[in-house]
């Protein structure tokens, strides 16, 4: 059976029925992975930073014993500061934009990258809401939810995405270093708006950037919530007026029917799929999303853009039904639709990155996935011809 130690110190005192102390010392607590057991023994003194547990005290506020005996480390080991952080070297981040803002300097992982040996969509939508979470982390306003404040735990309040747009003008390589930017700002009276940008650490040039909608969700009535005041006055000062794409205007997406030309029916959730919110994790929608195009067209091309519009929450015991359809305007060459369009993209030239605008051939996907009688969410994606870059 595999251990770990939690060198946790912290001070208790026993007192018999006639007042008289018979025990004070601090113990080093030994709890099983499994928490099958746990065991203490006496250690030396020291001092448990953040977490109200100083030498010499009789609290036991940071450590909580359970009626079976073990003691419940989660506060312990997650370490959720209760004030803000200017840097945190675990996750390589810090505090910008004159105290209000967000950078973390990530390294891209082997299992975040496709066959290509770049970053998949997916793993930068991940990125995104890692770096968001370690946002609110950093702010000292992070409470047990999933990026919920402590206002927001006290009104049974949960943070849901309702629009998201990306914009990749290239993907990061496997082993790159790159930085990634966020922050957040008002989106109307009861939503709020959060931004990010990814940079290459090495060269300053500007990968992607993305732009999202967030408005708040009852736990347990499932049903969106007006924006509490407390809550409104917790993250009000983080707000910044700056945005990662400029969306004077929105644009609408269709809903698609039946006559799609690409449907993937009965798609079931897993218990992977679902996060701490207990539904279905919005970045999963998008593998459902393009995992509907043709295997050919995926091959041979590279999601420049999208743009998603979320309905509704999707539950573990649905079926879901993925529909797509490429453009009308679009015209048929070799078999694979497409669109001239000029586009911004970026090439390699002796081994440095620049920008450079040229004609490329845009292709476009209008997406849907849905239950049986109620929509999830829209999706509206943009595609480039893949670019060697000499990389």
């Amino acid at each position: 059976m595999f251990t770990f130690s939690c060198p946790v110190s912290f001070s208790i005192t026993c007192s018999s029925s006639n007042g008289n102390i018979q025990n004070h010392g601090d113990y080093r607590v030994n709890i099983n992975v499994n928490g099958s057991s746990c065991t203490r023994r006496p250690i030396k003194h020291h001092t448990l930073l953040n977490e109200g547990v100083k030498e010499g005290s009789t609290s036991l506020s940071a450590i909580q014993f359970l009626e079976n005996g073990h003691i419940s480390e989660e506060k312990i080991r997650q370490r959720i500061p209760r004030q803000k952080q200017l840097v945190d070297p675990y996750r390589q981040g810090l505090i910008t934009e004159r105290g209000v803002g967000y950078r973390q300097t990530v390294v891209v992982r082997s299992y975040e990258v496709g066959p290509d040996k770049t970053a998949t969509l997916e793993s930068l939508l991940n990125l995104f809401q890692e770096t968001a979470l370690n946002h609110v982390w950093m702010s000292g306003l992070l409470s047990n939810g999933f990026g919920a404040t402590h206002g927001m735990m006290r009104n049974n309040l949960i943070w849901v995405v309702s629009r998201m747009h990306v914009q990749v003008d290239h993907y990061p390589i496997w082993g790159e270093v790159i930085e990634i930017d966020t922050w957040v700002g008002a989106s109307g009276k009861n939503g709020m708006r959060r931004d990010w940008v990814i940079r290459s650490q090495a060269t300053g040039s500007t990968y992607a950037r993305a732009t999202s909608t967030w408005v708040m969700m009852n736990e347990q009535t499932r049903r969106l919530s007006k924006m509490p005041d407390e809550v409104r006055d917790e993250i009000s000062p983080w707000f910044i007026q700056k945005q990662a794409i400029n969306e004077a205007v929105p644009d609408k997406i269709v809903k698609l029917d039946d006559k799609a030309k690409h449907v993937n029916s009965d798609l079931k959730p897993k218990r992977s799929d679902l996060d701490m919110n207990q539904h279905v994790n919005n970045v999963k929608y998008v593998r459902w999303m393009l995992e509907t195009i043709p295997d050919k067209f995926l091959e041979r091309h590279q999601l420049s853009s999208i743009i998603l519009e979320y309905r509704r929450e999707c539950g573990s015991s649905e079926v879901v039904q993925s529909l797509c359809q490429p453009d009308e305007d679009e015209s048929f060459a070799n078999g694979v639709q497409q669109n001239l369009l000029t586009n911004k993209v970026l090439v390699g030239e002796n081994g440095r990155l620049g920008s450079l605008d040229i004609n490329v051939l845009t292709y476009g996907y209008t997406h849907l996935l849905q239950t049986q009688n109620e929509e999830i969410v829209r999706g509206r994606t943009r595609w480039n011809r893949k670019i060697c870059t000499g990389l």
